[in-house]
């Protein structure tokens, strides 16, 4: 029932007023152009250029009109006013066309800049989600502020963009409206005041009473969302069937979607009265301001063709004054959607492993892990506490220990995806902490139990978008060779039912493409984290020979509660809430009659029948 990222700022938005937006809005804007420069500075110069030129010709196409109408307004016969106001008229339809061209101008490119745009802040998301340490993602504010940039601000980018370009647009019509009045009477620019202040209030009255709506109705919304999903998504599909929840879930999705509709219909009474009220009050600005032409003309202070030049451009003004209201109330609330898009992108730079360039070594002799402590995020315990384990060279080492004992944390710190809070890892003598992550991970491959299922071709599904070992021996040794055979397309079949011709797995299926997967990086040490806990008794024990016979010279780390297939590992290291109990070969550890003879035995007798 959490708030909906895209509705994250309403109560804020809510509670602002024009004034507060006006202040924030420079910088809002400076960000925008900053990031429409870094898309593509040809259309952003193209966009801003050809609207403030649009503006130019705009003033200019309504001086021209002052001398229209002094030809037209003069004394003499009709035919020859006519004649002498054409040289005006061309000019007034010249600086129409270019104006019309250079408003098509800037709208082609601003259609061309805003993918741009949104292109540029999802790759600029999207390559520092993928370069922060993994600790990030279990950070929940961190995850939080991700989300919030990745479902709104990447979108709110390229709106504030948008909005940037439509507020500049409209301001210059209205400093164009503003200078004609300017050059013509000085006193008739109040007037443009006068003209424009009731449709700002409107304007704004409105947008706040939008804003209020949106937050009255973020509870209901939310709820009405996860109805929906409920109702629509796959993985609760089979349980609203089988529970026959179908009339339930409309029935409440029915209740709050009515009580939504009431808000939108008192919404939309209260608006229609503001809107009259500021159309009342701009008639009587309206009037006021023929008041005062015509008292200027009565006084002689202005002649006709100049109050009549006037007239259009106080519309002329209204109009963009009009746009540009709109356009800052959408800069401003989507303008904080993109602040958490900058402030997350701040600090996800915070957070990647940056002066780090040292290159991992090639390989390793050894393995050295000393009194390495690690705490999760937000954590309130240590998940290891002072490990130290060694590994050399050609080894197959194994790590057992109850659920939480540390095991996988171990896994991904030796992966490179975690830091030590304390301690070091070294290969040799190479401690990790000062190599690069991306080259230390390119010697490592890991074969995990929660693998991810990729919407991608079998062979992809393996190869990982690299090139460099044998697909057929790595498949051959997974077993996943056979699964390949069984596919319509083979190594090109998608792995996704979403898709057209898209073929589903089963969970031992995709759990032989993972372990491929990880045969395929031709690795200095591979690391298999429960890999055969999709697999049945059978396919396990074959799995497990042949991960045997592939790590002949290689370095292997196994981590499996099922202790009957660690038996032949070199060395065997016993977690116990995050600490090293014990460590030492089977036979060893048996001897021991230690937490390792314990559950192994435990298992024994499952297994066995034994009680």
């Amino acid at each position: 029932m959490a708030v909906q990222p895209w509705l994250a700022h309403s109560g804020e938005l809510a509670g602002t007023g024009f004034r507060a937006m006006a202040r924030r809005l420079p910088a809002l804007v400076a960000q925008a152009v900053r990031l429409a420069w870094r898309a593509s500075p040809r259309d952003t110069l193209l966009t801003i250029g050809l609207n403030v030129g649009a503006g130019v010709f705009t003033a200019f196409g309504l001086l021209a009109t002052t001398g229209v109408l002094e030809a037209l307004f003069s004394a003499g016969p009709t035919p020859d006013r006519v004649r002498a106001a054409l040289p005006s008229l061309v000019l007034v339809g010249a600086a129409a066309v270019l104006r019309t061209g250079l408003q098509a101008g800037a709208g082609w490119a601003q259609s061309r800049l805003e993918p741009q745009v949104q292109r540029e802040a999802e790759e600029q998301l999207f390559a520092l989600t993928t370069r922060v340490d993994l600790a990030s993602f279990d950070d929940s504010d961190f995850h939080d502020a991700m989300q919030r940039a990745r479902d709104r601000g990447t979108l709110a980018a390229m709106l504030v963009v948008d909005a940037t370009i439509d507020a500049l647009t409209g301001l210059v019509g209205l400093v164009a409206a503003a200078g004609v009045l300017g050059v013509l009477h000085p006193v008739l620019l109040p007037l443009l005041v006068l003209a424009v202040v009731p449709d700002a209030w409107a304007a704004v009255r409105a947008a706040r009473m939008r804003y209020e709506m949106m937050y009255a109705l973020v509870p209901a919304r939310r709820r009405k969302w996860i109805l929906g999903d409920l109702m629509a998504e796959r993985e609760p599909a089979a349980d609203v069937r089988s529970y026959t929840m179908r009339g339930f879930l409309l029935e409440q999705f029915g209740r709050v979607a009515r009580a939504e509709t009431d808000v939108h219909m008192t919404l939309a009474r209260r608006q229609a009265f503001t809107r009259v009220t500021g159309e009342a009050l701009g008639g009587v600005g309206t009037g006021l301001v023929y008041v005062a032409l015509g008292l200027l003309l009565a006084a002689g202070a202005v002649p006709l063709a100049v109050a009549g030049t006037a007239v259009l451009a106080i519309r002329t003004g209204q109009t963009s004054l009009s746009s540009l209201m709109y356009a800052v109330n959408r800069c401003y609330e989507e303008g904080l959607y993109f602040t958490d898009y900058l402030d997350f992108t701040d600090e996800a730079r915070r957070r990647t492993a940056g002066g780090r360039e040292r290159p991992a070594p090639e390989d390793f002799e050894r393995i050295t892990v000393r009194k390495v402590t690690f705490t999760y995020p937000g954590g309130d315990k240590p998940a290891l506490r002072e490990v130290s384990a060694e590994i050399r060279k050609g080894e197959v080492i194994a790590l057992v220990g109850e659920n939480g004992s540390g095991k996988t944390t171990l896994a991904k710190i030796l992966a490179g995806l975690y830091g030590p809070d304390s301690g070091t890892v070294c290969w040799d003598g190479t401690d990790l902490r000062e190599v690069d992550p991306v080259t230390l991970r390119e010697r490592i491959a890991v074969i995990a139990q929660d693998h991810t299922r990729w919407p991608l071709t079998a062979r992809h599904n393996i190869t990982m978008g690299s090139e460099h070992g044998s697909l057929a021996e790595a498949a051959s040794v997974a077993g996943a060779d056979e699964v390949i055979e069984e596919l319509p397309y083979g190594y090109a079949t998608l792995l996704d039912r979403r898709f057209k011709d898209g073929q589903e797995l089963s969970g031992g299926q995709w759990q032989r493409i993972a372990v491929a997967r990880g045969f395929y990086r031709d690795a200095r040490l591979l690391i298999c984290d429960e890999p055969t806990a999709a697999l049945d008794a059978r396919a396990e024990h074959a799995l497990f020979e042949r991960v045997r016979a592939h790590a002949d010279g290689r370095t292997v780390l196994l981590i499996t509660h099922r202790l009957a297939s660690v038996r032949y590992a070199d060395r065997i290291y016993v977690l116990d809430h995050g600490r090293v109990a014990e460590e030492g070969t089977h036979a060893e550890l048996i001897a021991a009659d230690g937490l390792y003879a314990d559950l192994y035995n435990l298992q024994a007798r499952a297994y066995s029948g034994t009680p």
